[in-house]
């Protein structure tokens, strides 16, 4: 089905000039409302779960759901959804974005929030064309997700029953048009707290317990394991990350270089597309942080304590190949003119917790490119190819 690429490329820059990083999606949630409005989409159809009641961080607003009826031959056929996120990560705020060519690139030294507006831009651009080209489609869910880059906590709390019970998913994240991802990994993320003892450090060092040293003796051993960065054990993979250190609530870890620091909180993360070998690396470093508590003791022979949490943030999943939704995707990507590029991915996912919830997701590309960093574009062309790739999904008999 042909797409007015001009007016997909216009809304795309629109929303790639609203900031709405990660928790803060209210802005961005107002701009696509009144986008699908202009697009001929009555503003009954649209409206904001409460899931960010649910979700256990901040968060300015729900999920944005869309109900489109169904059309002419095709109304009374199940009802599909295609979803997105509407939240960047931090560093995309004060993004720039300039046309250049056939890209979208970025005048400030920031991420672009291609990651992922370009998905917004395809939700809305789906909806506008159905409207204007009057095309026969079954009842379609639009969803666009909060909270995708800190936790997939939109996907994790929507409600089944809000979306309608689709009886599949198409989800639009980074990469190319292409790629028609079945599978992704799961992952833990985790936190310590390092419990030491202050001191003078240069009076009466012998008196503290560093909650430091712990730290860094208990990531030493993991290294010399074996447990961090990319992780192989036998037949088993996966990766970890140590991510923040702190003295919690974003202050240093420790006050001062003459006090014995007496508390450090880190946090990382463990991931694999075996849902028990994340598990494995997750318990390495409680062992490496217990292990070094236990070896850093004052002149009293006292030693430090770890208060170590973890929590699954989402599960691996692989669909099998026969499922109805993968047999549409590849044949959709084909009509559009790609070659179907079946992959599983090793970054989370909303289709994570849209396939735990019980529904069938693939996911897209739309021309994401260097997500995350502050080289970060957008191939228009890709962008296109995903435009018409969800007209054709929607409308295929």
């Amino acid at each position: 089905m042909p797409v007015d690429t001009k007016a997909a490329t216009d809304r795309l820059m629109r929303f790639l000039s609203v900031e709405g990083v990660t928790g803060q999606e209210a802005a961005i949630g107002r701009e696509l409302t009144a986008a699908l409005k202009e697009s001929g989409v009555p503003a009954k159809a649209i409206r904001l779960d409460d899931a960010n009641t649910r979700i256990p961080v901040p968060t300015e607003t729900g999920n944005l759901i869309v109900d489109l009826p169904g059309r002419g031959a095709l109304h009374n056929q199940p009802r599909i959804m295609f979803m997105t996120h509407m939240d960047t990560v931090p560093l995309c705020a004060g993004a720039k974005p300039k046309k250049s060519g056939r890209k979208i690139v970025n005048e400030a030294k920031t991420a672009l929030g291609g990651d992922n507006r370009c998905g917004c831009g395809v939700l809305v651009t789906l909806a506008a064309e159905l409207a204007k080209q009057k095309l026969d489609h079954p009842p379609i869910t639009l969803l666009f997700c909060v909270r995708e880059e800190s936790g997939l906590y939109g996907a994790r709390h929507v409600k089944l029953d809000e979306l309608g019970s689709p009886a599949m998913a198409f989800n639009y994240d980074g990469g190319s048009a292409s790629n028609v991802i079945i599978g992704a990994v799961g992952a833990d993320r985790w936190n310590v707290e390092i419990f030491g003892r202050a001191s003078h450090a240069g009076v009466a060092p012998e008196r503290g317990i560093s909650s430091t040293m712990i730290m860094a003796l208990a990531l030493a051993d993991v290294k010399a394991g074996g447990w961090f960065g990319k992780v192989v054990k036998g037949k088993s993979q996966g990766t970890s990350n140590v991510g923040p250190v702190t003295g919690g609530e974003g202050r240093p870890a420790g006050d001062a270089t003459n006090v014995v620091t007496d508390y450090v909180h880190v946090r990382g993360e463990s991931r694999s597309h075996d849902g028990k070998f994340f598990k494995e690396i997750t318990k390495a470093y409680k062992a490496a942080f217990e292990k070094a508590a236990k070896k850093v003791t004052n002149a009293q022979g006292k030693s430090g304590k770890v208060k170590f949490k973890a929590e699954t943030d989402y599960f691996p999943f692989r669909m099998k190949d026969n499922q109805p939704v993968i047999k549409r995707a590849i044949e959709a990507v084909s009509a559009v003119g790609g070659t179907p590029n079946v992959r599983t991915a090793n970054g989370g996912l909303d289709a994570n917790w849209m396939v735990r919830h019980g529904v069938p997701t693939v996911t897209f590309g739309a021309g994401q490119n260097e997500a995350h960093t502050i080289d970060e574009w957008i191939n228009l062309d890709e962008y296109d190819r995903a435009c018409a790739l969800a007209v054709q999904l929607a409308t295929m008999r």
